[in-house]
């Protein structure tokens, strides 16, 4: 019988990380639809954000809070610290890097397809960083087949949440979208999960790093601020209504300085001035 126990406090670990997920991603999708409406620098702290809500909330704190429920019998867990943070922060930047890529040139599949494949690599590379970064009195193995699978599975969620980022528009939309992304997400930490194999073996040296409850406290501090900061963000902002309002009052406005502009033409056709 298999020592691993993926759900040590019972459902709630699972239900948490996927509303987590969830609302990660819609945070993420709300902050990318507004990125879709602006030029320059504007469009690329919007983009920052959704990275941020994405990789940050939607991912890595969905990866953490599951992780809460693992258990190995006949060992204690600890996590090391700098390779947590690292697994955090490159969820973070192979986000980005796919928000970027499709968010300039997103009407390209072959650019669609490639920010998927590199954000999906990079998101199963967090996955497994942060399984690296558990200590524990055992020796791990994994199978190859189905850590495979789980890499596939978080390829064709990545590319189907960049393809969200750019098209999908309006509130039920969004949630719908950000349902579905919550669940690939979720599924594929947990096949990643499966194909986790402990030996247990017994030792009297002392496992380094924290425990995993050292990190929740601030955790769940700093993930509630940044997102209280981001939704105010977007609450604070002009909403997309008013930003397409004031797009196309502009666009009538230069046409309307462009016919004025224009020389008046006499009874032959020719400008007069």
């Amino acid at each position: 019988m298999s020592p691993i126990d993926h759900f040590s406090y019972g459902i709630i670990t699972p239900v948490l990380a996927y509303a987590m997920s969830s609302v990660g991603s819609m945070l993420g999708l709300l902050l990318a639809s507004r990125a879709r409406l602006v030029e320059g620098r504007e469009r690329g702290f919007w983009l920052a954000g959704a990275a941020i809500a994405l990789g940050g909330t939607g991912i890595w704190t969905m990866h953490f809070i599951a992780m809460m429920g693992f258990g190995v019998r006949g060992t204690v867990i600890r996590y090391d610290v700098p390779l947590t943070v690292a697994s955090a922060l490159l969820a973070v930047v192979v986000v980005g890097a796919g928000l970027f890529l499709v968010s300039y040139h997103g009407e390209r599949i072959a650019y669609l397809l490639g920010g998927g494949l590199l954000t999906g690599v990079g998101v199963a590379g967090m996955h497994y960083l942060g399984m690296i970064a558990m200590n524990m009195s055992g020796h791990v193995s994994y199978d190859p087949l189905v850590v495979t699978l789980s890499v596939l599975i978080a390829i064709a969620a990545a590319t189907v949440a960049l393809w969200f980022t750019i098209r999908v528009t309006g509130a039920v939309k969004r949630i719908g979208a950000a349902l579905i992304m919550g669940i690939a997400v979720t599924g594929m930490h947990y096949t990643g999960m499966f194909a986790m194999a402990v030996d247990v073996h017994e030792t009297t040296a002392p496992l380094t790093g924290s425990k995993g409850i050292d990190f929740l406290l601030p955790l769940i501090v700093g993930i509630s601020l940044i997102t209280v900061g981001l939704l105010l963000a977007v609450m604070l902002s002009p909403s997309e209504r008013e930003l397409r309002g004031e797009e196309e009052y502009l666009s009538r406005t230069e046409a309307e300085k462009s016919d004025e502009g224009a020389p008046s033409a006499n009874l032959f056709g020719t400008p007069r001035g």
